[in-house]
């Protein structure tokens, strides 16, 4: 099967979150599933940069405000096509935001442009190959369902995936003409959403089936308290919503051979990795767990939580060091916590470092309010970093709870709290304590969480299912 990817970022080449994760590693485990995948992607500098053997396959007179061609390559042992705008994706940092940290006032088009050359390949192909579906991610690739209503030609399936449902690309109904849509179509059954244009709310309508990234994130979307106003959308469309849980690219998260920090394949091995760093953040010794929070500073991430039960944790004999960037008053925040003694704060992101931290910490902790996979969990798992998670979407899917009946089982992997508040946060945190204080229970739970899957495997096979039935569907 033929299957095109249509993404607004893919790692190694282009990141931000976990989308680029899942859209960088889906190619590879599909691989030897009959999936042959080609990614479309805007030529960022960075994606141009590593672009080798490119040949150009289509040009457009005209997309969105200035000619364009599409580029067909590869780079990082990924089959691409690339976007090569440079009035709408030459732009340094960030794919979504300008220096001042704002969205690029430009955004519209730039994604509308991404899902308007997907519809076109779709239809019409591209340098001789023809996909039977077309497989979207997030807003950035919504529109290609009103593409393709408008573009002649073959009408391949359409695949939406959800990575987080509160990003809907919101516009103005009066760009209509600019975005190129069908002003007939802008309806409560096509891509209006309380008077506004949302890409998201187009491809929920127009795809032939959806996914998510945890069932239990599936589940969630059909609440008005996870939904964000799209849960009526997502009852409605439930028929053809399926939750397929993320995976970790297991050659780069390997702690028997990772080259960035000290390898391990047992427990013990961790012991040269925490001392490294201690030493790298100049944290003394302590008899408690040392925490590591790696993540976007947000309040979906709960990290005024942490904040607030970070005594908990200190009176506990722990420490807690955290690697992130995001709002300004949490930086600012945690930057005053580490003045004080057993916390220890980096901000802004750095790949080499996640990895020492993650081999190196005791446990992670993942407080998000909600959290529609998450991936830090499952590099935790990986490196027998034990998590400390909240009961929601794909946290609860992958951490089995501490509970006694799991602790009597042998089969814990971790924590999780429920409520989502800052009381239970503290509990957990006193949990999470004694657990680390019982050597041989923390040891076996280590022990559990190495050898959990955290691959692609079981996903991988899930997404080659529904590709095939759409395409023997016909």
């Amino acid at each position: 099967m033929k299957v095109l990817s249509i993404t607004s970022e893919c790692a190694p080449l282009v990141k931000t979150g976990g989308l680029a994760d899942v859209a960088g590693a889906l190619p590879a485990a599909l691989a030897g599933r009959g999936v042959q995948m080609q990614t479309l992607i805007p030529g960022y500098p960075a994606v141009m940069a590593a672009l080798s053997d490119a040949a150009i396959i289509e040009d457009y007179d005209d997309l969105f405000g200035a000619p364009a061609r599409l580029l067909a390559g590869q780079a990082a042992g990924l089959d691409l096509l690339v976007i090569d705008a440079p009035h709408l994706f030459r732009r340094d940092g960030n794919p979504y935001l300008g220096p001042d940290g704002r969205d690029w006032p430009d955004n519209p088009e730039r994604f509308a442009a991404l899902s308007w050359v997907g519809a076109k390949i779709g239809a019409r192909g591209a340098g001789g190959w023809q996909p039977q579906v077309l497989h979207g991610h997030d807003w950035q690739a919504g529109l290609v369902t009103e593409y393709l209503h408008q573009t002649e030609g073959a009408k391949p399936h359409t695949v939406l995936t959800i990575h987080n449902v509160s990003f809907t690309g919101p516009v103005d109904p009066g760009r209509l003409h600019d975005l190129r849509l069908d002003p007939s179509r802008f309806h409560s059954e096509g891509y209006e959403f309380w008077g506004a244009i949302s890409a998201l709310k187009a491809g929920l309508m127009g795809a032939d089936r959806l996914t998510t990234v945890s069932p239990r994130y599936a589940e969630e979307l059909m609440t008005p308290e996870f939904g964000m106003g799209l849960d009526g959308v997502m009852r409605h469309r439930r028929d053809s919503l399926v939750g397929i849980l993320n995976g970790i690219d297991q050659d780069v998260w390997a702690p028997a051979t990772d080259p960035l920090i000290f390898g391990y394949d047992t427990p013990e091995g961790k012991e040269a990795n925490k001392a490294a760093l201690r030493d790298e953040l100049g944290l003394p010794e302590s008899d408690g767990p040392l925490c590591v929070i790696v993540s976007r500073m947000t309040h979906q991430k709960g990290l005024d939580m942490v904040l607030q039960a970070l005594p908990t944790l200190l009176e506990g004999g722990g420490q807690l060091a955290l690697l992130g960037s995001g709002d300004a008053d949490l930086q600012d925040a945690f930057a005053k916590a580490a003045l004080g003694p057993g916390v220890a704060v980096r901000i802004g992101y750095d790949e080499a470092f996640s990895h020492r931290m993650i081999a190196g910490g005791d446990a992670i902790l993942v407080p998000s309010r909600f959290e529609p996979c998450g991936l830090t969990q499952l590099y935790g798992l990986r490196y027998g970093t034990i998590p400390l998670v909240a009961l929601t979407g794909g946290l609860a899917d992958t951490v089995i709870n501490a509970s006694p009946a799991a602790l009597a089982r042998g089969v814990a992997t971790g924590v999780q709290f429920s409520p989502i508040n800052t009381d239970t946060l503290r509990h957990a945190l006193t949990r999470l304590c004694a657990l680390y204080a019982d050597r041989r229970t923390w040891r076996q739970m280590q022990m559990n969480a190495m050898n959990q899957p955290v691959g692609w495997d079981q996903s991988a096979s899930a997404y080659a299912d529904l590709y095939r039935q759409l395409v023997v569907a016909e």
